[in-house]
């Protein structure tokens, strides 16, 4: 009888043994197994529930589990979307010609960096608008996903916007604007008629607070045609002709410190004890213009002979705004990019990106020639020059 009863168990063991060597994967998932002995589990399962059928447990556990492997075309694609997921941008620069646009080029290359999921063709125009026209044609070529173009002048533009609409490429403006072409998604950047009317209606403010009776204006503009030099003569003179002040003259320095040291040259013989204030479309013609006013013995900023006034507000203008030789700054912010990344966001998820973005400005200068003054109504506020708001300029 006891040799009975062992049989009996030992045949219940074998049997034990045999269905758990064929269904092997319940019992792993049931217990603390190594990962490694519990990856084939998938494999052995797949099969078994495509095929009710008993053969389905026959077949050998290899043979069926390689094509099952081989045809998971989903776990294949995540990793093909993710190399390939970098966004092509392609940006058209103006070019070098200022501390302004060497900030504006280092944010989007910061911002639209691999790291950052981008892939970024950038071409500095170095102000030839052909070359701009060319360098967004090329980027049409290349099948860049968006281009960003800071635009050397407003016009001429329609043709090869058309052109980037027809190839299903949206366009992002910065800085500078467009007037001859509605096909871009969005524009990103300041309101330089506001700056032009700020200066003026400081300067009114200003010359009130000191006792000045006669205004009489030197004009160094920014590049012929830009929208920049167009918005900032345009909103200065209207202060001015509104005024009854005297604009004595008007010439380009294209954004330069070279070019607005030349004018400045030019405006000290011609001018020469008839100005009381220089106004620099940009902080690098002012520092040429102060060159130019050293060299010829014209003193200028608070308490002297000339009021001068610039635009753009970097860390090298406000610099000399503290030192005492730019009388006030009116900034314009060059960190259009991370705003810029945002209509790309928004364009990425299906949404429809504002169509103008204003970006913050402010105004800078010392505490005795800060004024209360309003443009359009608004009023407006001013920022003291110390030595942590230079530190924390761009």
């Amino acid at each position: 009888m006891k040799r009975k009863i062992l049989s009996v168990l030992l045949t219940a063991a074998f049997v034990a043994a045999t269905i758990a060597g064929c269904g092997g994967s319940q019992p792993a998932a049931d217990t603390a197994a190594p990962a490694q002995e519990a990856a084939p589990a998938p494999a052995a399962e797949a099969p078994k529930a495509e095929e009710p059928a008993p053969a389905a447990e026959e077949a050998a556990p290899a043979e069926e589990a390689a094509p099952a492997e081989e045809a998971a075309p989903a776990e294949e694609a995540a990793p093909a979307a993710d190399a390939g997921g970098l966004i092509n941008v392609g940006f058209a620069q103006v070019g070098h010609e200022s501390d302004w646009r060497t900030a504006s080029t280092k944010s989007a290359q910061d911002v639209f960096s691999e790291a950052n999921g981008y892939n970024l063709s950038f071409v500095d125009c170095d102000n030839d608008s052909a070359a701009q026209l060319e360098a967004v044609r090329g980027f049409i070529e290349q099948g860049v996903d968006y281009i960003i173009i800071d635009p050397i002048v407003s016009t001429g533009w329609d043709t090869v916007l058309t052109e980037c609409d027809d190839a299903g490429i949206p366009v992002i403006v910065i800085d500078r604007t467009i007037d001859d072409s509605d096909k871009y998604v969005s524009w990103v950047g300041s309101d330089f008629l506001t700056e032009g009317k700020a200066a003026g209606e400081w300067l009114k403010s200003y010359v009130e607070k000191q006792g000045i009776k006669e205004v009489n204006a030197l004009i160094i503009q920014g590049t012929t045609g830009s929208s920049a030099q167009i918005g900032r003569t345009d909103g200065f003179k209207e202060i001015a002709d509104r005024e009854g002040w005297t604009i004595l003259d008007m010439q380009t320095g294209d954004f330069t410190e070279e070019g607005g040291q030349q004018v400045m040259e030019s405006y000290c013989k011609s001018y020469a004890g008839k100005f009381n204030v220089v106004v620099c479309e940009n902080d690098n013609e002012a520092f040429g213009a102060m060159t130019a006013m050293d060299n010829a013995g014209v003193t200028y900023g608070p308490g002297n002979d000339v009021i001068l006034i610039s635009y753009d507000a970097c860390t090298a203008g406000l610099k000399e705004v503290k030192a005492g030789k730019i009388t006030a700054d009116f900034e314009c912010n060059p960190l259009a990019a991370p705003t810029v990344e945002g209509v790309i966001k928004t364009l990425q998820s299906g949404g429809t990106p504002e169509a103008k973005i204003l970006v913050p400005d402010n105004w800078y200068a010392l505490k005795d020639q800060i004024v209360d003054f309003s443009v359009d109504g608004k009023a407006m506020s001013m920022i003291e020059v110390t030595d942590e708001v230079i530190e924390a300029q761009y």
